[in-house]
């Protein structure tokens, strides 16, 4: 691939719900651009930025592949991110290094949920952006009510560029709202001018009032022009368009049929003349020598730095660090500097990749895309600098797993292979994450839902030839007492020769402390039993509240006071002492009312306000406690409330089915509750039968 220069980058992230369209869009442009001699299908399996077996299987994009198309002189880097909330991570990474977005919406479907979702990734990072319709060869597919719909959301800004013509229920052409102008494609892959049709007139009018609604906005001089009924000339329409795309206060609406690859032209033409290149982008970092910022803004002229966007660890590809360049110029061999991990990083070859294709580049220059392979400490997120001007960048936001699933080997002896694995798959997705609950004996796996988690386990069993099982985890309940009580036990064993003995007299009650599992003291007085076995009783104490008497659940909030006892001067050991001070544990723990306490969080659900009944309604069944409700501002209510963590189990599944998507949520440790009869004794029955 040659070679661009900053003027010459675009940087474009797709977006929107799974199914609009985007990847074949992508397979569109890519053809028409001359990278492949056919279009390829979902359904066949043979697209570019859809190349992963596991994305094939499923017929939806599972991660952003970057897809650079060449076009008239310039350089496209296109994103084709999943639209599929599941894959929230990589979207977020994605648009972190974007410079505009494109929301592709399906003319069928019309405005979904990830539409909507799309939208705000984009006004998080106040990117340029512009909606395409897709479908257009459709009858069912309406271009103006998705208008309609995209104004009713986000008001004047939505700019239609073209409507479609359609003759004998045929997607043959579009208007040009701009010029006026009607264009008809023709069998040799270009367009006919001729008359708008009279049929198309009032859309025009509609569309035509829109857009200059629109431009009128993006200035004081336009507007008062606008209302006293002058017309705007094409030239200041375009440049003002320009101005309007740049700072957001105009969102062009475009439309096409990725199957036909009809809008295409138009769509590259677009994006080269309104989305801005890096270099009228603005790129800060911090200066780690003197905290001064570091405002690189993709000056080619500037010390090198990059930042790491994605990383790909495919046991197939091998390991590649996706990048962008935030000024200077790289080139193969150098060496930057990691600050975050204190070392430098010898870059080798510089590449682009292009889906699952990886093609060496002698430079790339500020504000391109593109990768370097295996570096030897750097992780995603992490900032490339020099020595002498270690710049730091801010890491992306990317959203934290609220989804966990306890994971088992289905094969023992696969449990090193498959850690191995997952540390593959943790470093290319940073929402997926393991934790070891030792106090329950189980290990969690992590994730944006549980379709997320699925994906991983078949990944595993695909790519890296391990099975996993994922099943329902262990809620963290704990076990605790509510009265003092007076107990003892003798531990007496004889079986010849030396033999055990051990007595102690212990008080066991609440210690008032509900965050810590034991307090321990000894009061024993008159040598009933020696300073040297304390620490034994101790031990005893802290093995007994790991897995209590009721349920095996960890103990807390008790205090064992150590107050008398005896011992043998010959058959004495530590090991009898701590075996007594277990069983007399036990049988006052059991004597003492003990309870099961279950974990409680605060959950936080952000829904659409035709939904909230149906949440409220929900919640309730889960025994949760309604805190508050609050307005977001965009139509929609943050519903606050306490709920058991028993209850959390498949929330995603159920949150996702009643608000068709939109619906999102996340939570935080609260409190531990003494958990309700009913809940104890089914906790207490499973214990038994374990």
């Amino acid at each position: 691939m040659n070679v661009f220069t900053t003027d010459k980058i675009r940087n474009v992230v797709l977006l929107g719900h799974g199914g609009s369209g985007k990847t074949s869009l992508v397979e569109a442009l890519g053809f028409l651009a001359g990278m492949t001699k056919r279009m390829g299908t979902i359904d066949g399996g043979n697209t570019i930025s859809d190349y992963d077996k596991e994305e094939i299987k499923r017929k939806n994009s599972l991660k952003t592949s970057v897809v650079p198309i060449e076009w008239e002189g310039y350089k496209v880097n296109i994103l084709d991110t999943p639209g599929f909330f599941d894959f929230v991570g990589e979207a977020e990474e994605a648009v972190s290094v974007a410079d505009a977005a494109i929301i592709v919406i399906s003319g069928k479907a019309g405005i979904e949920a990830g539409t909507k979702r799309a939208w705000e990734l984009c006004e998080k990072r106040k990117l340029p952006r512009m909606f395409f319709v897709t479908d257009m060869d459709i009858d069912k597919a309406s271009f103006r009510k998705v208008v309609q719909d995209l104004q009713e959301l986000y008001g004047k800004k939505i700019a239609p560029f073209h409507l479609p013509i359609r003759e004998n229920e045929q997607f043959v052409g579009y208007v040009n709202v701009i010029q006026q102008k009607a264009k008809r494609w023709n069998n040799h892959g270009t367009v006919d001018k001729f008359d708008v049709p009279d049929y198309s007139q009032e859309n025009l009018s509609i569309c035509r009032d829109a857009l200059l609604e629109a431009v009128a906005e993006t200035s004081e001089e336009y507007l008062e022009r606008y209302f006293e009924g002058d017309t705007f000339s094409e030239d200041e329409i375009r440049q003002a368009l320009r101005v309007g795309v740049c700072d957001g206060s105009v969102v062009p609406v475009l439309m096409g049929s990725n199957t036909l690859a009809r809008g295409m032209y138009t769509l590259m033409a677009d994006i080269i003349k309104y989305f801005p290149s890096p270099d009228k982008c603005k790129c800060a970092g911090i200066n780690t020598t003197n905290n001064e910022v570091f405002e690189a803004d993709y000056n080619f002229a500037k010390a090198k730095s990059a930042y790491i966007f994605k990383t790909i660890a495919d046991p197939y590809i091998g390991k590649y660090s996706l990048i962008k360049v935030n000024s200077g110029v790289l080139k193969s061999d150098d060496v930057l500097y990691n600050y975050h991990r204190d070392a430098d990083e010898k870059l080798g070859k510089l590449y682009v990749i292009c889906g699952n294709k990886v093609e060496e580049v002698k430079e790339l220059h500020a504000g391109d895309i593109g990768a370097l392979a295996k570096l030897t400490v750097s992780q995603t997120t992490d900032s490339l600098s020099t020595r002498k001007n270690p710049v730091t960048y801010i890491r992306a936001s990317i959203s934290k797993p609220y989804v966990y699933r306890r994971y088992t080997a289905k094969k023992k002896g696969d449990e090193d292979k498959i850690s191995q694995a997952l540390s593959k798959l943790m470093m290319e997705d940073l929402t997926l994450k393991q934790e070891n609950d030792s106090d329950n004996g189980q290990t969690l796996l992590y994730g944006i839902s549980g379709q997320h988690l699925e994906v991983v386990q078949s990944i595993l069993a695909e790519k890296y030839k391990v099975e996993i099982e994922l099943t329902k985890p262990k809620i963290a309940f704990k076990e605790t007492i509510r009265k003092k009580v007076d107990t003892e036990y003798k531990y007496k064993k004889q079986s010849g020769g030396h033999g055990q003995y051990g007595h102690v007299k212990i008080t066991i009650e609440p210690s008032g402390d509900m965050d810590t599992p034991y307090i321990f003291e000894q009061i024993v007085v008159g040598g009933a039993v020696p300073k040297n076995y304390f620490p034994a009783v101790e031990k005893g104490v802290a093995e007994s509240v790991k897995s209590g008497p009721m349920a095996n659940y960890p103990v807390t909030g008790v205090k064992v006071v150590l107050y008398d006892g005896s011992y043998h001067s010959v058959d004495s050991s530590e090991l009898a002492f701590k075996v007594a001070t277990e069983q007399a544990f036990k049988k006052g723990f059991m004597d003492a009312s003990p309870v099961l306490l279950e974990p409680f969080a605060t959950l936080t659900v952000n829904v659409p306000d035709d939904y909230t009944g149906d949440i409220m309604g929900d919640l309730n069944k889960r025994r949760a406690r309604i805190i508050g409700m609050n307005p977001t501002g965009d139509g929609g209510q943050e519903i606050v409330a306490e709920i058991p963590y028993l209850e959390l189990y498949e929330y995603d599944t159920r949150l996702n089915s009643m608000t068709r998507g939109s619906g999102i949520f996340s939570y935080e440790f609260a409190r531990y509750e003494q958990a309700p009869e009913d809940v104890a004794k089914k906790e207490i029955e499973q214990a038994k039968n374990q």
